[in-house]
C-alpha cells in the first residue's frame, strides 16, 4: 500500500486509513477479522473518536487487535475529542480527561495523533495550548491536528499552541466537492464559486497539513452513498466505464478519485466489510488520468466554466 507523509511529521502512513466509528456494532471476533484483514492489506492507520459508540469502538478495537507492544509499534493510532452531548468543549480539563479515557480504552500509553473534533465556538486557545503542552510533555500524545476547521480557526490556534497542527479531517468525496468547486469557479457568478471553506484546500497545501477525507462515499451530510445509487445514473455509468478499464470496482474508483488530487489526501474509510475493504485498498496505487478525474467530476453534476 502506498504511503504518504503525515503533515510536517516524520510519520509515513498508508494513504487509506480505517475509520473505526462503526466498530462498536461488531462482536469482538468480527472486529478481529476486520482488523487482521486491514493489516494484511497494508493499512496501518486507525482513526477513532471518544464519541464513537460512546467509547465502545475504542474498547472493542483494543481487544480485537490484541494490543501489545509488538502490535502497537506496527500501527498508527489517532483519536478525536471535543464533542459532548449538546455542546462542544475544548477546555483544557476536558481535553486532558478525554485523552486519559481514550488511552485507557485503547490500552496504550500514547496516541500518535490527537484531533480537536469540530470547532468549539467558545474556544479559548490558551487552554488548548495548555492541554497540548501537557499531553506532549507527558508523552501521551505525539502529534496534533484538527477536524472540520477553517484556515482562520487554525491560524487562531497556531497563535497559541507550540506544536505543529499536522492534520485537518474534512468531508470530501466525488459528491462533496466544495473545497474544489470554489477554486475552479473563481471569478464567476456560479453558485459553486462561493468559498465556504476559506480556501482550506490551498491553505492545507501551503502549510503542509494533510487533509483526511471522511465519508468518501457519502452525498450530502450522511444522506446515503452515491455508488450504485439510482439518483446518480450518469456518475455511476462513468465510474463503471472507468472501473472496467482498470478491472476494479466503482468503489475503488471513488477512492482513487480522492487520492488522485496532488494535495496527497488521506482517505478515511469506515467499512467493516472485509470484501469491500479489499476493493477500497485497490485504489491505493491506482492513478487516474487528468481526463478521467475531470470526467468523474463533471458526471457528478459539476459544470466547468
Amino acid at each position: 500500500m502506498k504511503k504518504l507523509q503525515l503533515g510536517t511529521s516524520s510519520l509515513k502512513v498508508s494513504n487509506i486509513a480505517l475509520g473505526c466509528m462503526r466498530m462498536s456494532g461488531l462482536t469482538e471476533e468480527k472486529a478481529k477479522q476486520v482488523l487482521h484483514h486491514a493489516m494484511e492489506l497494508g493499512i496501518d492507520f486507525y482513526d477513532h473518536a471518544d464519541i464513537y459508540g460512546g467509547g465502545a469502538s475504542e474498547e472493542i478495537f483494543a481487544k480485537a487487535i490484541d494490543m501489545s507492544p509488538s502490535v502497537r509499534e506496527k500501527i498508527i493510532l489517532q483519536s478525536k475529542c471535543g464533542i459532548r452531548k449538546g455542546f462542544f468543549d475544548f477546555s483544557a480539563s476536558h481535553i486532558l480527561s478525554s485523552v486519559d479515557g481514550i488511552l485507557e480504552r485503547l490500552q496504550t500509553d500514547y496516541l500518535d495523533v490527537l484531533l480537536l473534533h469540530r470547532p468549539d465556538a467558545l474556544i479559548e486557545p490558551e487552554e488548548v495550548a495548555e492541554a497540548f503542552s501537557k499531553l506532549e510533555k507527558s508523552g501521551k500524545v505525539r502529534h496534533f491536528g484538527v477536524s472540520n476547521h477553517s484556515p482562520m480557526q487554525i491560524e487562531l490556534l497556531k497563535k497559541y499552541v507550540e506544536q505543529d497542527l499536522i492534520v485537518n479531517q474534512l468531508q470530501f468525496s466525488v459528491m462533496h466537492t466544495g473545497m474544489v468547486d470554489a477554486g475552479i469557479q473563481v471569478n464567476t457568478k456560479d453558485p459553486n464559486g462561493v468559498d465556504r471553506d476559506g480556501a482550506v484546500l490551498d491553505y492545507s497545501r501551503v502549510n503542509d497539513m494533510t487533509i483526511q477525507a471522511w465519508s468518501p462515499f457519502q452525498y450530502g451530510f450522511f444522506e446515503g452513498v452515491f455508488v450504485d445509487n439510482d439518483k446518480f445514473p450518469e456518475l455511476n455509468t462513468v465510474m463503471q466505464n472507468i472501473a472496467e478499464k482498470y478491472n476494479v470496482t466503482k468503489t475503488t474508483i471513488a477512492i482513487a478519485w480522492i487520492l488522485r488530487h496532488p494535495a496527497k489526501i488521506q482517505s478515511v474509510v469506515g467499512t467493516m466489510n472485509t470484501d469491500r475493504l479489499s476493493t477500497i485498498a485497490d485504489a491505493s496505487e491506482l492513478v487516474l488520468s487528468r481526463e478521467e478525474w475531470y470526467e468523474i467530476y463533471r458526471a457528478a453534476g459539476n459544470v466547468l466554466p
